[in-house]
């Protein structure tokens, strides 16, 4: 015990290995009535480690090449000893990443975790959430499928609707006048290193802003008003072990169901991976139907609900810029819903359903009456950020409690 002492001490007075654990895990003290909707944090992390481990592993064996990239590919399904699961676990992995961070994303807006003083948290977590979108999207051509590579058409041409410079940007992104083996090159580049690197940095950084500033909570009340005569929360218990040993219990569930799915519906009938995509690419042979993978069908449906291109492009954008700008759309003093009016609980549905149904209508092939319901959808989706700005203000709100409830 004393040498493991002597080699603490000697760690601490070089790095603050102790002081690290402290601030972070053994003396934060969170909140003590998290509840269900806490655990997506943690299984966002999970998530994210498995995703580099099983990417590491991958470009082992994969080659970024256009004349080989979908052979090698097979190959490790076929050949490599075990590589149909790794595959799987990353391919999967990258699903249930958007899975998990769409529930949390949720969880801030149903409690407003973005209020004050959480808005640099919130803008943290929505650049998180960009560079997983443009990760995704990288990763996605690399199989070089049907899909993959008509899907990366589609989206990359979006970008010449730009005026002026939008020739000049797509051009630049595939690297190349049509998606080719330079667009696969530098696609894997940023796949493997630069994104992922960018990421963990944001990771970091949301992680620092959140405990620089404390946890929310379901009532969305601050426990650090109260504290006892060693400045302890009233409220609070610390992270360690509380809520390290209560998160197993969410990562033990969560693994069950992935597991579930990777080893029964890896291919989640054609959401997870799609049935074109066990094709190779053909660039003189287009499919169908091409939509980009579930998670992205949401703004895919946004934007092919304006019948001009460019003003597709800027609404797809914007709904993503709307989510940036919530800790200021909200004018409210409340930040739970628990304690909001029933308007803003109503607007709140009115945008889950106004998502789910444009991610539902942004996989189907286009019809009037699907064009139809993507603009009535697009108007839920927007109306709500645009409302929410309105009813704030004057919002009559039930009474806040002083502490957290249980």
């Amino acid at each position: 015990m004393s040498t493991q002492n002597g080699l603490l001490a000697w760690i601490d007075a070089r790095f603050p290995l102790t002081k690290m654990w402290n601030e972070h895990l053994a003396q934060y003290y969170a909140p003590k009535n998290f509840n269900f909707w806490y655990y997506f944090g943690s299984l966002a992390l999970l998530v994210l480690v498995m995703q580099i481990v099983t990417g590491i592993f991958l470009t082992m064996q994969y080659k970024p090449d256009g004349a080989l990239a979908f052979g090698s590919v097979e190959y490790i399904m076929r050949d490599v000893d075990w590589g149909w699961l790794i595959r799987y676990l990353h391919s999967t992995g990258a699903s249930f990443f958007f899975i998990v961070v769409y529930l949390h994303m949720f969880r801030g807006m149903m409690y407003g975790s973005y209020q004050k003083p959480r808005e640099l948290v919130w803008l943290f977590g929505m650049f998180i959430f960009l560079a997983l979108m443009a990760e995704a999207f990288m990763g996605y051509l690399l199989p070089w499928g049907q899909m993959s590579y008509w899907g990366a058409q589609v989206i990359i041409s979006l970008f010449g609707a730009i005026p002026v410079i939008g020739d000049d940007i797509t051009l630049f992104i595939r690297g190349d006048y049509v998606i080719s083996d330079a667009t696969l090159n530098r696609f894997f580049a940023l796949h493997v290193i630069a994104v992922p690197i960018i990421l963990l940095a944001l990771v970091v950084m949301h992680i620092i802003a959140l405990h620089e500033v404390g946890s929310n909570n379901p009532d969305g009340v601050d426990i650090k008003k109260l504290k006892d005569e060693n400045g302890i929360p009233l409220d609070g218990i610390p992270f360690h072990p509380y809520y390290s040993v209560k998160d197993i219990v969410g990562v033990a569930g969560f693994l069950i169901i992935f597991s579930i799915v990777v080893f029964f519906f890896p291919e989640m009938h054609g959401y997870f991976l799609e049935h074109a995509n066990f094709v190779p690419a053909n660039p003189f042979k287009t499919p169908e139907h091409i939509a980009p993978v579930w998670y992205f069908t949401p703004f895919y449906a946004i934007l092919r609900a304006v019948p001009d291109k460019l003003m597709g492009v800027i609404a797809m954008f914007s709904a993503i810029i709307m989510l940036f700008l919530l800790p200021w759309l909200d004018r409210g003093k409340v930040r739970s819903i628990r304690y909001r009016s029933t308007t803003f609980k109503v607007l709140l549905v009115i945008f889950v359903i106004s998502f789910i149904g444009l991610g539902y209508l942004g996989a189907l092939p286009p019809s009037v009456g699907r064009t139809f319901m993507a603009r009535v959808f697009s108007f839920g989706y927007f109306g709500y950020f645009i409302a929410l700005w309105f009813i704030s203000k004057n919002e009559k709100t039930k009474p806040v409690p002083e502490r957290v409830t249980s």
